[in-house]
């Protein structure tokens, strides 16, 4: 049976959480820890989702904020079928007053 994974990249709540609100504040934070970004390189990591993350990058994240892996991100997965159907059950689907129909049209001939 086929999947859908997804994840939600949680570290600007974890920045809020501690009082970090600028992406900056985090620079000496890894570089402490060895991990040298630049400030641009840590404000995509903090604003963007991330497709690729290095494993010491998480490393020191989870050491500054004292926190596990999974606090970072958050998985979530669900059966592709099940998902389809759940997406056509109605959610954008506007009923219609079945009482106000249309009229069809009356064709006139050119006589």
């Amino acid at each position: 049976m086929k999947r859908d994974v997804d994840y939600t990249w949680r570290l600007p709540e974890l920045m809020a959480a501690r009082g970090l609100h600028n992406t900056t504040e985090l620079v000496p934070l890894l570089a402490e820890r060895g991990i040298e970004l630049s400030r641009v390189q840590v404000y995509r990591v903090v604003n963007q989702r991330p497709e690729r993350v290095s494993l010491h990058l998480l490393a020191a994240l989870c050491d500054i904020f004292q926190c596990e892996i999974g606090d970072l991100v958050t998985v979530t997965a669900a059966d592709a079928r099940a998902r389809r159907k759940a997406a056509t059950a109605g959610e954008n689907v506007v009923a219609l007053d079945r009482s106000v129909r249309p009229r069809r049209a009356r064709v006139l001939d050119d006589e």
